[in-house]
């Protein structure tokens, strides 16, 4: 996996941690670089957690279904990224109740709940023999900068850019899903 592909799925995966950070500085008084950097810290550390989790397990069933890897990647990235579609473009208000807690055990919750998508891509990651230390380390390095900006974002200009995020980071994983299966198929030699 190169690394352009890489960026684009640790794009596309801290997109729901873009948007409950923008939640979360929208929430906020006074939103500080601390407060923005601890938001960061948690949903990059669990981005880069749940990829490694999923891609232990993987690895597990790996010799059992290598010669239908690349659908499985087509299908969890492609449901991911119409998931994360359909949220945005879904009528519920997602900003509806947050609050500028920034306690473990909201943020524990929060954290969880915006990386289980990295769970699955790392099974991905598994079958696809993507060398996973640095893959895992890229997705939170690029989800801790993504959430601090997006509690500042979310602090001066509210959600107004939240749908188009999530929207765009689901088009890239579906996209990813496309080029993998495609790729492995021999359609595309990319």
């Amino acid at each position: 996996m190169s690394l352009v592909e890489l960026f684009l799925i640790a794009v596309g995966l801290s997109m729901d941690a873009f948007a409950v950070s923008v939640c979360k500085g929208l929430a906020m008084k006074r939103c500080t670089w601390s407060k923005a950097g601890l938001v960061g810290l948690y949903f990059g550390a669990f981005q880069a957690i749940m990829p490694l989790v999923g891609y232990i397990l993987g690895v597990q069933f790996k010799d059992i279904i290598t010669s239908i890897d690349h659908w499985i990647a087509f299908i969890l990235l492609g449901i991911i990224g119409a998931n994360m579609i359909r949220e945005a473009v879904g009528d519920a208000d997602e900003c509806e109740g947050a609050d500028e807690s920034l306690d473990v055990k909201t943020m524990l919750g929060l954290a969880v709940a915006t990386s289980i998508d990295a769970l699955a891509v790392g099974v991905t990651f598994a079958f696809l023999q993507v060398d996973i230390v640095p893959a895992v380390s890229f997705i939170g390095v690029i989800t801790f900068t993504l959430s601090v900006a997006g509690v500042k974002i979310g602090n001066i200009f509210g959600t107004k850019y939240q749908a188009k995020a999530e929207i765009a980071g689901g088009i890239i994983l579906i996209l990813m899903g496309c080029k993998i299966l495609l790729s492995h198929l021999g359609i595309i030699a990319i």
